[in-house]
């Protein structure tokens, strides 16, 4: 590729899978011990915000004893090439941890606590509960700061302007399944843009090129032949 390309990049779960972070189909994993309709929607929470705030406890917990693998480094090093939109569909913070700059989290990071009454964010301690008040209002409204079933997506206006305008788009470890995300390979092949996918098996999207394996194998081959390295 010219050094000028503009690539967009997504990661979905199967980036963070090899780090001991699950997915949601997993077979005995953190996921299935929980009802998703409880833990992972509005209603959920405001059903019963003390089994969300233990279902997220948890996640954080899980994530803090994790460590980045070598697909998280291949794209840290990605992530200083000009022309390059990194977006992630997942709440962990392991490209961060290796340095990754500029990381678009389209569904919130489990770092990160929000107001559910007036928006503030801040800073998520490791253990969050239902009567934690809100540092800027005093409300006891606090929630992860995470997007959840029914809930629209962060900085989707920013992700379909660099789709629009990509030379170049790849979809890593994501099932293709959830939307708007499932989406994006169909805008990125009406921009004009070549499509690749690497995952542990294809998703059965309209990609270009498919590369399966692990993402701690193919992420950095291809991160690779990207930089001339």
């Amino acid at each position: 590729m010219s050094r000028t390309d503009r690539i967009v990049v997504l990661s979905g779960a199967g980036l963070s899978a090899e780090s001991g972070l699950g997915t949601f189909r997993d077979v005995a994993g953190l996921w299935t011990r929980y009802d998703l309709n409880e833990v992972a929607t509005p209603e959920g929470f405001a059903r019963n915000s003390g089994l969300v705030h233990d279902f997220y406890n948890a996640r954080r917990a899980n994530m803090v004893a994790a460590t980045p693998n070598a697909a998280h480094a291949a794209l840290a090093r990605l992530s200083t090439r000009p022309g390059l939109t990194l977006v992630t569909q997942n709440v962990d913070d392991m490209l961060e941890r290796v340095g990754a700059r500029n990381v678009i989290h389209m569904h919130g990071e489990l770092s990160g606590a929000l107001c559910a009454a007036c928006t503030t964010r801040w800073p998520a301690p490791p253990v969050m509960a239902p009567d934690d008040p809100c540092p800027a209002c005093g409300v006891s409204a606090t929630r992860p700061d995470v997007v959840w079933f029914g809930e629209m997506p962060y900085r989707m206006d920013e992700i379909e302007t660099a789709l629009s305008r990509a030379d170049l788009f790849v979809s890593i470890g994501t099932s293709g399944t959830v939307y708007p995300a499932a989406g994006f390979v169909e805008l990125a092949r009406e921009a004009g843009a070549r499509t690749l996918e690497l995952n542990l098996e294809a998703s059965g999207g309209r990609f270009d090129e498919v590369r399966e394996g692990p993402a701690s194998e193919t992420v950095p081959v291809w991160v690779a032949e990207i930089l001339g390295t």
